[in-house]
Order: C-alpha cells, then sequence, then structure tokens
C-alpha cells in the first residue's frame, strides 16, 4: 500500500483518534498514548508501549509523518535555515527556521502554492495547488526538529499559503499543536499572518484565540495596496481596518500589521502620515520589512536609512514600529523561492531526459 492509500494519523484530533482505535477494537487509552508519540515525530515502530503487533498494524495501514525533509540550506550569516519538503503526493513545500534569543521559531506552509496574487511575493507565482492537511503542517514542524536536533518553540504560520483561506484545517493543526497531550506549545507562542480575508478575521475572532494576528498591510491606501497586492480588491481597506478593529475588541489582543518597504512605492513620508492615520488608536504594532529580492518581482527593497526613517516617522506619530531582522538572505529565505529553484531544476531535467530520448531515437 502506498503513502498516498494510507490513513494519516497526525492530523486527527484525540477524540477523532479514539474513535479510529475504537473501529479497530483498541482501548481508549491507545489513541492517547499514539497521538503522544505522533507529535513527538515518532515512527511507528518507536511507539515502545505499543503491542508489536498494533505497531505493525499501523505501519502497514497508516502514516506517522507524511513530510520529509528535501533539502535544507543553512545560512552562513546568523543560522537561519531554509527546509525544501517533500509531501506524499510529490507536491513540495518550505519552511524557515529562525534562532532568536528566546528559543527556535519555524515559519510554515499552509498550503502548497497560493492564490492570493502578492506582487512581492515567490510564493504565488505558479498559483494554488492544494490546501495542506493539519498533519501535514504539525509534520513541518516535527520533522524540521528532528532534522536539527534541536527543540522549537515558536511558530509562524507566515510561509507559503494563505491561513485563513484553508481555514479548518488551521484551526485542527492549532487544536493539536497546543494540546497538552502533544507537544503543548502555547497559543501565545503561535503568530498567523494573513494578506487581509476579512471573513476569515471575523471567523478566527469568534474563537477568542490567543495567537498573535499579523495583518499584511504593506500600503495605507487603496490605490497602492491593489497595485501590490489583489486581495484588496475584494477586500479594500474600508472593509479589512474595521474587522481588524473588531478583532482586537473581541479578542483583547493587539494586531501587528506587516509594512514590506518597497523602493519608490510605499516608502516615502507621506506614506508615513497615511498609515498613522489609518490605524490610529488601535494600539497596533507596525513590523518593518525590508524585502527579500525575488526573481520575477518589479520590486526593489528600501535602503536601510530611508527604512529607519519611516520608523521614526511612525513612532513621532504616536506609532509603536518596529525593524525586522532580515535573516537568511544568502539561502533565498524569501518564502517560495528555493521552491521555485527545485521547480525549475526538475523542468530542466524532464526537458533533458526528454530530449535524449528523442535523439536516442
Amino acid at each position: 500500500m502506498s503513502g498516498m492509500d494510507k490513513t494519516q494519523l497526525l492530523g486527527m484530533t484525540p477524540d477523532e483518534l479514539t474513535v479510529y482505535f475504537k473501529q479497530m477494537g483498541q482501548p481508549a487509552f491507545r489513541a492517547r498514548q499514539v497521538f503522544a508519540w505522533l507529535h513527538q515525530g515518532a515512527d511507528f515502530e518507536q511507539m515502545s508501549n505499543l503491542p508489536k503487533a498494533l505497531r505493525e498494524t499501523l505501519d502497514e495501514n497508516c502514516v506517522a509523518n507524511p513530510v520529509s525533509v528535501l533539502e535544507t540550506i543553512e545560512s552562513k550569516l546568523d543560522g537561519t535555515i531554509k527546509l525544501l519538503y517533500r509531501l506524499l503526493d510529490g507536491n513540495v513545500i518550505e519552511g524557515v527556521l529562525m534562532r532568536y534569543k528566546y528559543g527556535n521559531t519555524v515559519c510554515v506552509s499552509t498550503q502548497v502554492g497560493c492564490a492570493m496574487g502578492c506582487r512581492f511575493c515567490a510564493s504565488t507565482q505558479a498559483g494554488r495547488v492544494r490546501d495542506l492537511e493539519a498533519g501535514e503542517i504539525c509534520s513541518e514542524i516535527y520533522t524540521a526538529q528532528k532534522d536539527i536536533g534541536e527543540r522549537i518553540s515558536h511558530i509562524v504560520l507566515m510561509g507559503i499559503g494563505e491561513p485563513l483561506d484553508n481555514f479548518d484545517e488551521v484551526m485542527k493543526f492549532l487544536e493539536n499543536i497546543t494540546s497538552p497531550e502533544g507537544v503543548n506549545i502555547g497559543m501565545r507562542n503561535i503568530s498567523l499572518s494573513t494578506c487581509g480575508l476579512v471573513p476569515g478575521i471575523d471567523k478566527l475572532a469568534e474563537r477568542k484565540l490567543q495567537l498573535t494576528l499579523s495583518v499584511s498591510l504593506h500600503a495605507p491606501d487603496n490605490v497602492t495596496r491593489s497595485s501590490m497586492m489583489p486581495v484588496n480588491d475584494a477586500f479594500p481597506l474600508e472593509k479589512l481596518i474595521p474587522a481588524c478593529r473588531r478583532y482586537q475588541k473581541t479578542t483583547g489582543r493587539r494586531i501587528s500589521f506587516e509594512y514590506s518597504m518597497v523602493n519608490g512605492v510605499n516608502d516615502s513620508p507621506q506614506m508615513a502620515k497615511k498609515l498613522a492615520d489609518l490605524i490610529r488608536g488601535m494600539g497596533a504594532h507596525v513590523n518593518l520589512i525590508p524585502i527579500n529580492p525575488v526573481d520575477g518581482s518589479p520590486y526593489s527593497a528600501t535602503d536601510e536609512a530611508n527604512v529607519r526613517r519611516f520608523q521614526k516617522m511612525l513612532e513621532d506619530l504616536g506609532v509603536n514600529a518596529t525593524i525586522r531582522r532580515r535573516l537568511g538572505t544568502d539561502i533565498s529565505a524569501a518564502c517560495g523561492q528555493l521552491r521555485r529553484e527545485d521547480a525549475k531544476q526538475a523542468e530542466q531535467a524532464t526537458r533533458q531526459t526528454t530530449s535524449e530520448r528523442t535523439n536516442a531515437q
């Protein structure tokens, strides 16, 4: 039986696993044992407190880890690690592991590709292929943890894909990753980034989770934002900002606005003034991001001096603003870049094989 035909257990909640094991004629406590093992990144043969016959049955019919590491590249500048993952169906996604003083943070993907079309992002250039399942998102973390031999304590859902476009599976992932029966990563150690899907923000607010919501804003007016982010045509600032205010009121959690600094597009003093006016009274935090270079993008990064001027203007206008450290610039750490390179290499290999077969004939 191929991996694609087997049952993926990692995405199941403890209750769902209990039902599954009861259907196998196993006692309920086996589900809790397996859940704990799965969320340590264990394979079935490592589950030492299970009978050998059960381990063999699980190995024959189920999948423990649906994600494997295809390639890793470590930055010589700051120790950031770019991970290229392969899924059971052959699709490829990315993750980034970043080392901070407070612990290791992994940036995970939630979709294979992305349909949002942001023009400064490599993730979306090939479009969306499919959503990731909850177990696949969990497996990104556990596989990375096993690969580097270090504990991961913080998670950002800011890799390939739009998390709120895969709402149900992302919510199940959050339930599992924070479960006391698993790795029990605290919700306050998790950040979820969205390009601004208003219905998803409202649905997320209803759950009153204690995670950090990061909204990719990138421009303080509709004309500029729509030129950078097509999603703004569906959910312009007149809809997005009130949704953010509702989220803060409902959850009591401060929102972080992501603002990628693009040379000559959104980095002027006038833009800083517009931005401060737009989010005034929210107590929100603005994260200024010097963009990583992306092949095929018309945008270039603002120079460091201008980023600092922009930050000071915001602070003078009463807005809390920080500048994100640029990590992994020597390893194409911007989301989607390594996956695109892998796809190019695969395409070139296919063309070469086709050419060789043609010449042989």
